[in-house]
């Protein structure tokens, strides 16, 4: 059995959901800046905001890293240095580059700050791995496309004090880590500087040069058929092989996913990490629940990628571009319980009701089920359902729930 645990790294795409990582388990988060990073889509944070993250984060003992991973134009250079200096005097511990004219200026501007190669450097061997090490990087992402034993064959190959960082959960791309052209052909917005449209989610259809406008499906489906949907990468049941590897860094990917999938998703790897380093019989024994729970945040239909070889036909989502939801997130806690009172007050995020069962998914604990029996609005009025999105209300419960805490309910 290993005896170092690994960290767990999770998705940060705004304050809230920096905020949810840190309090349901994460040991680092990750995030972007409204400048050089690769989630243009996701909220990103302000300066104001980062430094409130960073803050935060650090009070319970989280690291922070900041992504500064496009491949970058000549314009992208302005304001760099000084983007830079910020982040060092906010106390980030870790900046994400991929490019190496990024790193030039980040080696300049900062010299003493950690440097983590991004995945979308294509890190596929080990002597590109040694190479960014010559020049001062002591964390590598691994490219989403290697095998288990081609990681660990890169651990046995590089220095001990360099660390190996690898996705285990969330969405793959159809292009070679991340360095996909479609976006930028069909929609003119660059995926490779942080603004990808997602085009391999979309359907598409076979059309022969000389009949323009004869849509041809390319199976025999009259849906047509989504060929470059892959399913979400799942490595739960498998947390003793990653880190036999040698994957010091189990990293979540989501920064535009909701604050309800990074509670979700973070708090059940949390939980298998320590059950697996408490006792890997104990380990062993839950894989079912954790596969149960961690399918009630929204995914796709799972896979392990390239982790135990190459992927085929069966690693694709061939009829649809949806997520499976079987919970509905419906509610976060915006102060802790009240115990004189007996109401906690929550912020609605979807529609429920007087009588519904519904679920604590606490920070700490197990989740608890009540049934809503009392219902207020935030003058203290009785109302029997929630409609209004952000909606302030309060529940009866005595439930200890804590702030942050979340509700969700069975989709119906």
């Amino acid at each position: 059995m290993i005896n170092n645990k690994p960290e767990l790294l999770a998705p940060a795409g705004d304050l809230e959901k920096l905020k949810i990582a840190v309090l349901y388990g994460a040991d680092a988060v990750y995030l972007g800046g409204e400048f050089y990073g690769l989630r243009a889509k996701a909220k990103n944070f302000t300066k104001e905001e980062m430094k409130e993250g960073v803050e935060f984060a650090h009070s319970h003992n989280v690291k922070v890293y900041v992504t500064a991973n496009i491949f970058a134009h000549n314009d992208d250079f302005i304001g760099m240095e000084e983007y830079f200096k910020f982040l060092k005097e906010i106390g980030v511990d870790a900046v994400l580059v991929s490019d190496l004219g990024v790193l030039s200026v980040l080696k300049k501007s900062v010299p003493d700050m950690e440097i983590h190669v991004s995945t979308q450097a294509n890190n596929t061997n080990y002597y590109a791995a040694n190479m960014w090490y010559s020049l001062g990087a002591r964390r590598v992402v691994v490219a989403r496309e290697l095998s288990l034993r081609e990681i660990k064959e890169m651990r046995e190959n590089i220095p001990e004090d360099m660390e190996i960082e690898a996705f285990i959960h969330g969405a793959m791309c159809i292009s070679y880590s991340g360095r996909c052209l479609l976006s930028s052909y069909l929609t003119n917005r660059d995926s490779n500087r942080g603004a990808c449209s997602h085009p391999c989610r979309w359907k598409y259809s076979l059309v022969e040069e000389t009949r323009p406008g004869e849509y041809m499906p390319v199976e025999e489906n009259e849906r047509g058929t989504y060929i470059f949907n892959s399913k979400d990468l799942c490595m739960i049941t498998h947390i003793p092989e990653l880190l036999e590897a040698g994957i010091c860094s189990l990293k979540i990917e989501g920064r535009i996913k909701t604050a309800f999938y990074v509670g979700t998703v973070i708090k059940i790897y949390r939980e298998a990490i320590d059950d697996y380093f408490e006792d890997p019989k104990l380990y062993e024994s839950k894989l079912s629940y954790y596969m149960e729970e961690i399918q009630k945040a929204s995914y796709r239909d799972y896979t392990t990628g390239f982790y135990f070889g190459k992927t085929d036909e069966n690693d694709q989502v061939y009829t649809n571009n949806s997520y499976i939801r079987n919970y509905d997130f419906i509610g976060v806690a915006v102060e802790d319980y009240n115990e004189e009172t007996g109401f906690v007050k929550i912020m609605q995020r979807n529609k429920f009701e007087v009588g519904d069962e519904i679920e604590f998914l606490r920070q700490k604990g197990s989740s608890i089920s009540i049934k809503v029996t009392e219902l207020y609005d935030e003058d203290m009025n009785p109302v029997e359902s929630a409609p209004h999105p952000k909606q302030i209300l309060y529940l009866k419960t005595d439930v200890p729930v804590k702030k942050y805490d979340m509700l969700r309910k069975a989709a119906e």
